[in-house]
């Protein structure tokens, strides 16, 4: 390769990078900008090219303030956790920003952003699956333990029931009520101490897909458009049919109670082919793709961001009445799938993204998918 073509070849690298990338002038008006960021920045390059990076950032944003360091020092440098978004790019991202001098163009910096919102949830659901499993192992063994003696107290309120005068027939039946409800909720529990492996085999999701949205329809989403927007050449999921309608159902079920007063309630359910996105197994160097994306999405109120991080741990619940085990077990069976999932929230839009691996298909068949996303 000669000299005249080296900066073809940097121009068609730079495009190539999934980063999005960005060159600000003296007025950090935009520059330049790689693909990447004009889908970070939900504009063409034509259209950032007549504004400025503090159009699309908060009042006071970090970000200003680095650039303005990097120009006057002369040196490269990095702002960790920077949340970015304003009415104009829509939800707001937490990325990293690496920014640095160009030295052949004066006041001239360059500025790269990497999204974090799916590591950082992936790393989370890892690290405290090991913990979770501790503690859920000795709160299924207490719960195991404690239902002997609630059977016993369930007989004798039924006895006590049958014998005691009228007036005290309804403290009677509320023992026996709430001893019920308290079995209920203890056999939930004991779900999460089970480590069996997951008898799994190829299934095709848009079936589990469409069970979920017949159920749902004629019951907990009666009245709320469902939508689909499915990938008709998705491969089938290494998956437990009845786990992943139990996953699917609780999500529609609770998007349909997230969107309870809200005008035009919709959920939509969509289905794509995501290769690229791999994880580590615990304990091992191997390495699972998880190309198979399954999300839930609602125009509801959204989470609130303070319980978002936290939304799949065990008894956190948003709801007066809620026990705080759905979400924790949709978790937990996404993981025994070998899978993740994740939630972004914001008023007007909440989504569930599930990624899962693939039945075993051939290297031809995986490279014609793959190339079919791309």
């Amino acid at each position: 390769m000669n000299k005249a073509q080296l900066p073809v070849m940097q121009m068609a690298i730079l495009q190539a990078l999934q980063q999005p990338v960005v060159v600000c002038g003296k007025q950090d008006e935009f520059v330049w900008a790689n693909y990447a960021a004009e889908t970070f920045f939900g504009v063409s390059s034509s259209v950032m090219s007549r504004q400025k990076l503090s159009d699309f950032m908060a009042f006071g944003s970090p970000i200003l303030s680095l650039i303005e360091t990097v120009r006057s020092r002369r040196a490269p440098m990095t702002e960790y956790r920077v949340r970015v978004g304003t009415s104009r790019m829509g939800e707001e991202k937490v990325t990293d920003v690496y920014a640095s001098p160009i030295p052949e163009m004066d006041g001239y910096i360059a500025l790269m952003f990497q999204e974090r919102t799916m590591a950082d949830k992936i790393d989370r659901q890892l690290v405290s699956r090991g913990a979770a499993r501790s503690v859920t192992g000795l709160a299924a063994m207490l719960a195991h333990e404690i239902k002997n003696p609630l059977s016993g107290i369930r007989g004798a309120a039924q006895l006590l029931e049958q014998t005691v005068q009228a007036d005290e027939t309804p403290l009677a039946r509320l023992i026996r009520d709430e001893t019920d409800r308290i079995v209920k909720m203890l056999d939930r529990v004991e779900v999460f101490g089970d480590e069996r492996p997951v008898e799994r085999e190829p299934t095709n999701i848009h079936v589990v897909l469409d069970r979920v949205k017949l159920s749902a329809s004629n019951g907990v989403a009666h009245g709320i458009a469902i939508t689909e927007d499915y990938d008709p050449s998705l491969p089938p999921v290494y998956g437990n049919t009845d786990q992943l309608i139990q996953v699917f159902l609780n999500l529609v079920k609770n998007a349909a109670e997230a969107l309870e007063g809200t005008a035009k309630p919709e959920i939509r359910l969509s289905t794509a082919f995501r290769p690229g996105i791999k994880i580590g197994l615990p304990g091992t160097a191997e390495r699972i793709s998880l190309p198979l994306e399954i999300t839930v999405e609602d125009n509801g109120p959204g989470v609130s961001h303070d319980i978002l991080p936290f939304l799949f741990d065990p008894f956190v619940t948003t709801k007066s009445s809620g026990s705080g085990l759905g979400l924790a077990l949709v978790a937990k069976i996404v993981g025994d799938h070998g899978g993740v999932i994740e939630c972004d929230s914001q008023p007007g839009k909440t989504k569930f993204r599930i990624l899962l691996p693939v039945a075993e298909l051939t290297n031809r068949a995986v490279s014609e998918m793959e190339m079919e996303a791309t």
